[in-house]
Formats: structure tokens, C-alpha cells, sequence
């Protein structure tokens, strides 16, 4: 049993703090801006709950942080009262926010200087992956550091690899949402097509999705989609915070991302639409309203 910090109880954040404490076994603090939600976690768990993220983290072997963008980051480590400030020599922190590369830089720098180590490592899997223990993470950072943190990582994830140098995790979690903005528009196209073709989309999404067409997105959103729920997942208001750390990634490397700025902007229509907390699959919806204008 280690002790351990977790900052950041959101969809995601709650349940991973869960595992650490009841897969792990581990003496797990949270803290949450809200700090009923902290009290919640740690009744429900057993653990305790600090009222700032620097409290959270003194004493701990590692300190996990998962919360909303860049500057919610800085605020958590670095600002007043932050984690940073709190870290013992020797200690690990990983941070499973999607945030931009060079934040993850940044901040290694900063616990290079407070004599403890740093993981960028956001995620995959979504809400179900978080609650069910399966996500994937993708690391950047050194193997040692890598290898000491990885036990604790395996308590809420089915993959944990190390990508690379500090800041790889979070280049290839760019790669991730650059795929699946395709994908989504892709089956939304299909979808739709399909609709308007006067097509059985069941019958027809039966007969493609055993070959080459086939994804995840196929296999779980074909039917919300087709029915316009999207109550299903990671909402859009995220999807395009993402896009925007693709993109100006991508301005930085000179990588073109001609497919993935222009489903940026269909998210943005959804967004007009008044889908900001529909999930993403939610671009049928955008083709589907043209229909009525």
C-alpha cells in the first residue's frame, strides 16, 4: 500500500481514484474543486480529502491529476496552494488531463527543479472505460519513472505504454482525437446517406461492419445515431478543445490536418445547434438539420 493523491473527481477522475483505492488498495487523498464531491469520494471509498491540491499531496509517492485544460493544470500544481508545492523528493506526479504538449513540458521542468518526476498521460476509453477500470494511457516520460508508476496506472487501465520523451502522451492522445473526427463525420455521412437512400440502416450497417468499415465508433454509436440520441459519451464542448490542441500542434510540426480542422467546424454548428454537452457522434445531427432548413 502507497500513499497517494488524486486531484480532479469529474467523470473520469472519480471512478480512476476508486480503483487506486479499492483495486489498488492504496491510502488514496482527493481533491476536488467542489468539495462535496470530495466528501462523497471519500465516504464512499474510504479515503480523505483535502481541501487544497497542496495539502493533497504532501507526503504522497504519487499524485494523479485529471481536470479540464492547460490552465486548469497550472492552477493545480504550480498557482497558489498548488500540488507542486506540496511533492516530496522522489515522487511522481501523472497528469491524465488532455492538455497541450507543451504544458506537459513545462511542468517537467518545474518538478525537475522541485526534485520529483512528471508523467503526461491522458487518456482513452471515455466515462464507460474510467468506470469499468479499462482505459488506455498513453505516457511521455522516462522508462524508470514510467516503470515505478505503471502498478498504480494498472489499477484503472486495460494499456499503459510509454510513448516517448515527456509530452508524447499527449502528441499521441492527438493522434486519437485526430482518427476519430474522421471516423465520427465518416459514420455520420454513411448514416445519413443511408437514411436518405430510404435504406434499412440496420441491415446495412450489419452488412458492412464485418470488413473494412468497421470501428468502435460503428460497433457503439451506429444505433444512438440513427435514433439521434447523444446522451452517449464525451461531449462536444470537449471534442473541440481537443481539435484546438490538434491544431496548433499541428501549425507548431508543420503536420497539415485539412479533415480535422474542417470537422472542427462542423462542431462548431452543433455547437449553434445547442449541442455543447452532446456526445460527439452528435455530427449526424448537424447533416440531419440541413434537412429542415
Amino acid at each position: 500500500m502507497a500513499k497517494v493523491a488524486f486531484i480532479g473527481l469529474g467523470v473520469m477522475g472519480y471512478p480512476m481514484a476508486g480503483f487506486l483505492a479499492s483495486r489498488g488498495g492504496h491510502d488514496v487523498t482527493v481533491y476536488n474543486r467542489t468539495t462535496a464531491k470530495a466528501e462523497a469520494w471519500a465516504k464512499e471509498y474510504g479515503g480523505s480529502f483535502a481541501l487544497t491540491p497542496q495539502e493533497a499531496a504532501e507526503g504522497c509517492d504519487v499524485v494523479f491529476a485529471c481536470v479540464g485544460n492547460d490552465n486548469d493544470l497550472r492552477s493545480v500544481t504550480t498557482g497558489e496552494n498548488g500540488a507542486f508545492h506540496g511533492m516530496k523528493a522522489g515522487a511522481i506526479f501523472v497528469d491524465h488531463t488532455t492538455a497541450s504538449a507543451q504544458v506537459a513540458r513545462e511542468l517537467d521542468e518545474a518538478a525537475r527543479a522541485g526534485g520529483f518526476s512528471f508523467l503526461d498521460a491522458p487518456v482513452s476509453g471515455g466515462q464507460a472505460g474510467a468506470e469499468n477500470g479499462v482505459l488506455t494511457v498513453m505516457i511521455g516520460g522516462e522508462q524508470e519513472v514510467f516503470d515505478r508508476a505503471k502498478p498504480f496506472i494498472d489499477c484503472f487501465a486495460k494499456f499503459a505504454g510509454l510513448m516517448g520523451p515527456v509530452g508524447a502522451g499527449q502528441q499521441t492522445k492527438m493522434v486519437n482525437q485526430i482518427c476519430i473526427a474522421g471516423l465520427v463525420q465518416g459514420l455520420s455521412e454513411a448514416i445519413h446517406f443511408a437514411q436518405k437512400s430510404g435504406l434499412d440502416v440496420e441491415k446495412a450497417i450489419s452488412a458492412v461492419r464485418g470488413g473494412a468499415a468497421q470501428s468502435w465508433q460503428m460497433e457503439n454509436r451506429w444505433e444512438t445515431m440513427r435514433d439521434g440520441e447523444f446522451e452517449h459519451g464525451f461531449a462536444v464542448d470537449w471534442m473541440r478543445k481537443d481539435l484546438k490542441i490538434c491544431l496548433e500542434a499541428a501549425d507548431e510540426v508543420g503536420a497539415r490536418l485539412p479533415v480535422t480542422a474542417l470537422v472542427d467546424q462542423f462542431y462548431a454548428e452543433v455547437q449553434a445547434m445547442g449541442g455543447n454537452r452532446w456526445d460527439t457522434s452528435s455530427l449526424i445531427a448537424r447533416l440531419n438539420n440541413a434537412d429542415k432548413k
